[in-house]
């Protein structure tokens, strides 16, 4: 489901999977054939993730419900200076959430955003999220209930550590790339503005991590290199690893940051520092 989801999905609704922009959208469908939802995931990711990366209030990766705090923007409260500890739980749950409650959450909110034109688009979002997940729950559950012979507790037991299998993986690999100390949480000004332009922002709040790994580039669909993804979401993911060089060396002739954590665990465990941090003290919003 991961590897459906990075390496296939992402691409796909970004329009880098292929030239053909049919076979992106048929692509696309696949994050629906795993719980979730193409439309919605293309409003949380495409237009509020990559538009507004780490800014408080509408990057919606980094919404967080009342018990995680993900930026130092956010407001801090008690229960933050343990979530170093409890958050990798949630995000095992992330999926179970996706496939129940929160593509509905999200749909709602994104039509009072204005994300969502009409009313009738909206009613039509609703039906279409229903059915895909109607479709989904009956060849993952409702069949292998039926016809594997193995008691129904040991199926749903089976489902749902798949899904906290899968909703630690997805989460680990996006958090190690933007929940970090090294990157920045900028805020607008007064007027409302950013302070960078595009690239420029999304090389403060973005980071690498194993960029030697060849095998976890492939497993996570080229999201080791998230800052040439932020950088150029309309290209395949195949072409990272040549990109990668042009990009930072660029980066260094304009004196811009290149962030990168490392390998994999040493990425991981910058997290939980972070995690550590946000429940304790406020950080500034900007590291220079």
């Amino acid at each position: 489901m991961a590897g459906i989801g990075m390496g296939i999905m992402h691409d796909a609704i970004h329009g880098s999977y292929s030239k053909n922009k049919y076979v992106n959208k048929f692509m696309g469908y696949t994050i629906n054939l795993i719980g979730a939802n193409n439309e919605v995931w293309r409003l949380q990711h495409n237009v509020l993730h990559h538009s507004f990366t780490n800014i408080e209030e509408h990057d919606d990766d980094i919404n967080a419900p009342f018990f995680l705090r993900f930026s130092p923007n956010a407001k801090i409260n008690r229960l933050h200076k343990y979530q170093y500890l409890y958050a990798w739980f949630f995000y095992g749950l992330s999926t179970i959430s996706w496939i129940t409650s929160k593509d509905f959450i999200r749909l709602t909110r994104y039509y009072k955003m204005g994300l969502i034109k009409d009313k009738k688009t909206y009613q039509l979002g609703l039906v279409k999220i229903i059915l895909w997940k109607l479709t989904y729950y009956s060849y993952a559950l409702v069949l292998p209930l039926v016809m594997s012979g193995f008691a129904p507790g040991i199926v749903i037991l089976a489902f749902l550590a798949m899904h906290f299998v899968t909703g630690l993986s997805i989460s680990l690999v996006f958090q190690s790339a933007h929940v970090v100390s090294e990157v920045s949480f900028p805020l607008p000004n007064k007027e409302g503005n950013m302070e960078d332009e595009r690239m420029a922002h999304q090389l403060a709040t973005t980071c690498n991590f194993s960029a030697n790994s060849k095998v976890l580039y492939w497993l996570v669909g080229g999201l080791t290199n998230q800052i040439e993804h932020h950088l150029f979401p309309n290209i395949s993911h195949v072409h990272y690893k040549k990109l990668a060089p042009i990009v930072e060396q660029t980066s260094k002739e304009f004196g811009l940051p290149y962030h990168n954590n490392g390998n994999f665990p040493s990425a991981i465990a910058k997290h939980f520092k972070m995690l550590y941090q946000l429940g304790r003290v406020e950080l500034p919003s900007v590291k220079k």
